[in-house]
């Protein structure tokens, strides 16, 4: 697909006003529209490959901002939440399909218990539509009233002939499976697909994306799209937008509710607690495993410098369960995270306000400093975990220039680097994404620090 900067201009542009495209396969089923002060039913938001429940954190939000009760909500945290090369053979770190499919039934079990809702709603980024799918199809139908999938690869990241049992290949064991019969959804629950128009970097057709320049994948646009689903199509959003973005959330909450939701914005509380878990990289591989010994600092930090306003508001040192917290902020502080991890560079995390307490507040320490920073004074990133950055579609600059390394096009970075010399150790660097704005501080890298200015939205 060829995309000029016009076109992606204005599918951008067009983008808070728009109303998606609606593609309504074979068989449809439809949710009932729920009359007003319908309680909406219990939700288990799922996350993608190699992600974390705290993605949900603006979604859950903006469910809150609507009255949805927070004991009423749940995001699964998988234990290894990166996919096996291939599913039948156990990697460290990593889980199967099965993996995922049993600990997603033990989430909507226990949210059941909880609640004591006779079914939930689930909500899936990217490959966590693929354990919703597998439970529905294995025996959990009746245990769900809707599955929203988003930016889910329904038809595979690829579909060939070899690797049979990778889960992303479209012509898989286990994609098959999935799709099989005249319909691709399982009667009785109500599914809806939501995907982007041309910038999900694993629905092309070309294999740049996933390192094939030029063999085709076999895939599409239409990759996510289900038959006997309602397909939405929301035009210039990435991989992860179509999950996390407020177009995104206005779609899964109308579906789910059966009514438009009172509001998109996120309504700030008078007070806000904050808390998570500490996770690592055991083997250069994500996980969401906790990690004790670590430490934990929070600081209120100047929003136009990022200079520290006196003493740490909260201090932890994990224990075996990885959690740290509650620190009790004001909604208007700018913070700064500080993470001392085992063996990982201290990592100072700025973050702007937290309008809602939170308690997937999540810290992992940055990677380790590499061959590329042996000459830098100090090393600043940008990091936009629930999206990425598209250019020329958003603003997006880094000390005041648009980052060197986020390719133009189809958005496929979330994370963009600034080395510095040792003379610009100590000054603050601006990130900005949009409208959200953080400014960090520029730690020394022979210290075996680095920074992250971390996105929400």
């Amino acid at each position: 697909m060829k995309l000029s900067r016009r076109t992606i201009l204005q599918g951008a542009g067009s983008l808070p006003f728009a109303v998606a495209s609606l593609r309504t396969g074979a068989w449809a089923q439809t949710a009932p529209a729920a009359a007003p002060g319908t309680e909406v039913p219990p939700i288990v938001f799922v996350h993608g490959n190699g992600d974390y429940d705290a993605l949900w954190m603006t979604t859950l939000w903006r469910m809150e901002s609507n009255g949805i009760a927070r004991d009423r909500m749940m995001a699964i945290n998988f234990t290894d939440p990166n996919a096996r090369s291939d599913d039948t053979v156990e990697q460290a770190n990593r889980s199967s399909t099965e993996d995922q499919r049993r600990e997603l039934a033990a989430a909507i079990a226990e949210l059941k218990r909880r609640t004591g809702a006779s079914r939930v709603a689930l909500v899936g980024s990217s490959r966590g539509g693929y354990a919703i799918r597998n439970v529905i199809k294995n025996g959990g139908a009746s245990d769900v009233s809707h599955a929203v999938l988003c930016g889910t690869p329904n038809h595979g990241v690829f579909a060939t002939d070899d690797q049979p049992n990778n889960e992303f290949n479209g012509r898989g064991v286990f994609l098959r499976g999935l799709n099989e019969g005249e319909s691709e959804v399982t009667p009785g629950v109500a599914f809806l697909t939501l995907r982007s128009d041309g910038m999900d970097k694993y629905a092309q057709a070309d294999g740049r994306f996933i390192g094939k320049p030029g063999t085709p994948t076999g895939v599409t646009n239409e990759g996510p799209e289900l038959k006997g689903a309602t397909n939405l199509v929301l035009g210039a959003l990435d991989h992860r937008e179509v999950a996390f973005h407020p177009r995104a959330f206005r779609e899964i909450y109308k579906f789910i509710a059966g009514r438009e939701p009172a509001r998109i914005a996120i309504v700030p509380e008078p007070s806000v607690r904050l808390s998570g878990l500490i996770t690592g990289t055991p083997g250069g591989v994500p996980t969401n495993r906790p990690v004790a010994g670590a430490t934990v600092d929070v600081f209120r930090v100047d929003p136009e410098t990022g200079e520290r306003k006196g003493g740490a508001l909260h201090s932890a040192k994990t224990g075996a369960d990885g959690r740290w917290g509650p620190a009790q902020v004001d909604p208007a502080w700018s913070l700064e995270f500080v993470l001392a991890s085992p063996e990982m560079p201290t990592t100072h995390i700025y973050r702007s306000p937290f309008p809602r307490s939170s308690d997937v507040v999540h810290l992992r320490a940055a990677r380790p400093l590499g061959p590329a920073d042996k000459d830098a004074g100090a090393v600043v990133i940008m990091s936009r975990p629930r999206g990425y950055f598209g250019l020329p579609r958003d603003v997006v600059l880094f000390d005041g220039k648009e980052p060197a390394d986020v390719k133009p096009g189809v958005p496929t970075d979330a994370a963009a680097t600034l080395r510095l010399p040792a003379s610009e150790v100590g000054r603050n660097i601006v990130a900005e994404f949009g409208e959200e704005r953080i400014v960090a501080r520029a730690w020394p890298a022979q210290e075996n620090r680095i920074a992250v200015a971390e996105l929400t939205y």
